[in-house]
Formats: C-alpha cells, sequence, structure tokens
C-alpha cells in the first residue's frame, strides 16, 4: 500500500475552511490566538532569528563556562525591540483583493492575482505578503512577492502561483500583506482579503479521434441540426407524387425514367445524442484518475463535433445534461468529474443496478461510451446494444486486458499521448 506522506503530514489540520474556522472558535483554537499572534508579527527572518535566539538560551544555561548567554540577551533584546513597535506600522488604508479562475486542471498552476489598493493619504512602504497555508495537496511555485512602495491613491498588481493535485472544490484562507518594521524582523497588523474559491477538475485527454457505432442516426423529438440552413434537410428518397406535393420537390429524371411524377422526400438531420458511462469499480487511484481524464477527454472531442452529449454517469450517480454546439458548456461535465470521491474505486456498482439506472435513457441515445477499469462490460454492452444503441468500451487498464472487442488505454498513455479511439 503506498502511503500519502504530505497527506500525512497534514493529518491533525481541517481540510476545509469551514473545518478550520470551527477548530480556531473552539476552546484549543481560542488557547493557542496568543502563539498565533507572536507568528504573525514576526517576519520570516525574525522566525528565524527566535529559532536561534531559543537555541543560544539553551547553550547559554551554564553562564559559568559559556558567554552563549550574551548572544541570546542581545537577540531577545532586538526581537522585543522590534515586537514592542511593531502595531505603530499599521496599512490600515490598504485593501487586498485577490482573483483567480474558478478552475484549474490537476497539476497544472494556478494564478492568483492579488490586487493592493491604497485609499489613504501616505505611500505604504515595505509591504509584505503572505499566502495562506495550503492544504496537503497544494504547493506554492515560488517565494512571496514583496512589494517596496503602494503609492497613496494608487494600485500595486502582485501574482502568486501554486499547483494542486487532489480533484474537488478548495476553498483557500485569506491572502494576508503588512508592513515591515525597520530591521525586517517584525511586520505591523495584516490586512486580510477574503477567502478564495476553485475547483481542481481533472485533466482533459488529448482524443483526437473518436469513432462511435451509431445506433439510430435519426432520434425521435431531438435537436435539430443547428448548421442546417433554410430547407436543407437529409434526402430519404423519392416517392410517387401525391396531390399537394409542392411542385419544386419534383424529381425531373427520375419522372423521365420511370415515366410517373416522383417528388424527393426528405428527412430532418438531426444531432446523435451520446450517453457516457463511466464505471471506477476496481480502480486503483491511479487508475480512476486516468478514467476521469479519459471521461473529461471525450466530452470535450464530441462537444467540438455534431454530438450531443445527453447523459453522463458516474458510479450510481445519474446526471441529466445537454451539452455540445453550443448548448450548455465543457465546464458542466468537468465539474461533475471533479467531485467524485477519490475512493469512488473501492464501491462496486451491481450490473443489474447500472442497468436500472440507464434503461430510462437508452431510448434517446444513438450511443453509449462506457469507459471502465476491468474487463467483464460485455454484458452490459450487448443490454445496450439490444436496445438499438451503439456501445463503445474503453478499458483504462494494460494491454491486452479487455475484451478483442473494446479498445484498451494505458493510464500513462491518458496523460501523456494523443489518443485515436
Amino acid at each position: 500500500m503506498k502511503i500519502n506522506f504530505a497527506k500525512l503530514n497534514h493529518a491533525l489540520i481541517p481540510t476545509t475552511k469551514d473545518g478550520r474556522d470551527r477548530f480556531r472558535q473552539s476552546l484549543l483554537g481560542k488557547l493557542m490566538r496568543p502563539l498565533g499572534a507572536l507568528y504573525t508579527a514576526l517576519s520570516e527572518e525574525g522566525r528565524f532569528l527566535a529559532a536561534l535566539s531559543l537555541l543560544a538560551g539553551g547553550l547559554g544555561l551554564d553562564v559559568q563556562s559559556t558567554q552563549a548567554h550574551l548572544v541570546w540577551c542581545w537577540l531577545t533584546a532586538v526581537l522585543l525591540g522590534s515586537l514592542l513597535v511593531h502595531r505603530r506600522y499599521r496599512i490600515d488604508a490598504v485593501r487586498v483583493e485577490v482573483l483567480a479562475a474558478p478552475r484549474v486542471a490537476l497539476g497544472e498552476a494556478l494564478t492568483f492575482t492579488v490586487m493592493l489598493r491604497n485609499a489613504g493619504p501616505e505611500d505604504a512602504h515595505a509591504v509584505r505578503m503572505v499566502g495562506p497555508f495550503l492544504p496537503w495537496d497544494g504547493r506554492w511555485l515560488g517565494p512571496p512577492p514583496r512589494v517596496p512602495r503602494v503609492p497613496a491613491g494608487g494600485s500595486t498588481r502582485l501574482e502568486l502561483r501554486a499547483r494542486f493535485v487532489e480533484r474537488g472544490m478548495h476553498h483557500l484562507d485569506p491572502f494576508e500583506v503588512a508592513a515591515l518594521v525597520p530591521l525586517g524582523l517584525a511586520q505591523g497588523p495584516v490586512v486580510a482579503s477574503s477567502g478564495v474559491r476553485f475547483l481542481v477538475v481533472p485533466r482533459i485527454a488529448r482524443v483526437t479521434r473518436l469513432a462511435l457505432p451509431m445506433g439510430q442516426r435519426h432520434q425521435p423529438g431531438g435537436v435539430s441540426l443547428a448548421s442546417k440552413t433554410g430547407e436543407s434537410m437529409d434526402l430519404l428518397g423519392v416517392r410517387p407524387y401525391r396531390a399537394g406535393d409542392p411542385v419544386r420537390q419534383l424529381h425531373a429524371r427520375s419522372w423521365a425514367r420511370l415515366g410517373v411524377p416522383v417528388v424527393r422526400e426528405y428527412q430532418e438531420e438531426y444531432f446523435s445524442r451520446v450517453g457516457v458511462v463511466v464505471d471506477p469499480a476496481g480502480a486503483d487511484p491511479e487508475r480512476l484518475e486516468a478514467m476521469l481524464s479519459l471521461a473529461a477527454g471525450v466530452v470535450a472531442f464530441l462537444s467540438r463535433g455534431e454530438a450531443l452529449i445527453d447523459l453522463l454517469v458516474v458510479g450510481e450517480e445519474v446526471h441529466d445534461m445537454t451539452l455540445g454546439r453550443h448548448l450548455g458548456f465543457l465546464e458542466q461535465a468537468l465539474d461533475l468529474l471533479a467531485c467524485v470521491p477519490a475512493g469512488a474505486g473501492a464501491k462496486p456498482v451491481a450490473l443489474a443496478v447500472l442497468l436500472g439506472r440507464l434503461e430510462p435513457h437508452l431510448s434517446r441515445l444513438s450511443c453509449m461510451v462506457f469507459i471502465t477499469a476491468t474487463p467483464g462490460g460485455g454484458a452490459l454492452a450487448a443490454r445496450i446494444r439490444s436496445a438499438g444503441v451503439g456501445c463503445k468500451t474503453l478499458v483504462v487498464g494494460s494491454e491486452g486486458s479487455g475484451a478483442p472487442e473494446d479498445i484498451t488505454v494505458a493510464p500513462h498513455a491518458v496523460a501523456q499521448e494523443a489518443l485515436l479511439l
């Protein structure tokens, strides 16, 4: 079993902002506030000097054999002097606003744009910015920026970048700025922004081709193809003329060949309606991420074509949607895939249960894309085909793990290669 040490290091830290806020209001959180205030009042350099002061104090306990206690006295005096005056360096006129994209792909860098606006009559000097403490899956890319000056009545724009490696909703604590005290060992009272929310969604696999085995091409009650103009429809064939038929629909060549009036007969063309089913049963975390990434790639590919994605099923969750051809947005599917629990692979769904959930939707679909981690989806595919719906099975696993008619995709290939399916 692979141990996630990064997550283990955060075992005692609440994972959600609501949980962290509850801890701050708890008895233990209130008892720790003085320590937190002291930690916040010191700059990074001041915290390093405080640790060095503690070391010097430990070495200087024996005052008769060493002079290390003098070093402790000097360091402590400098730190205390900085802390005594740190409240005079307030920047209450500075406002902090943080902007970030509402979504970011798993493992990609997310940029936080921080706007510092100084509404006061004086410049704010030596401003230090600190990003919030990140959850276990987050990591800052680079040191926090330092601002020499925020002009009076003006603004300054900063950027911080971070990377996150777990899907789902993230709600970060506020970003904080403060002015440094001379010597740079302490900082004034902090000014905080509001919290920041964003969603980490699966990577979108590069699906460059997807051949779909269609069932019925024309769907009763479907959505007409938006690209047609005027009365252009699919030519269904020709038939003998009947009273009342438009004269312009007469087909001269067929009339000449058969010797009787013949007219063209049309049928309105409709979108192909596709469902995407993800069965995470038996998938380890790495394979589950590959499956969700593949599902995102399939939905993105289909949404760029003439098809409509009408259904997205992940495990037991069935989501009705209409996506593709300027109807709906790809983000709808990404948001749903982002919220799939990491342990979904440990909860298998019985075939009968899955079929029962799909049954009401099969009549309006022309094709189903079935993404699974384990072979054995033949019974489901056969049942789908018996309802007149085409079915394409994609098995995320090692080469040869699926049935001959299935397409097998290696987990590492989902993230690294262009996929021809």
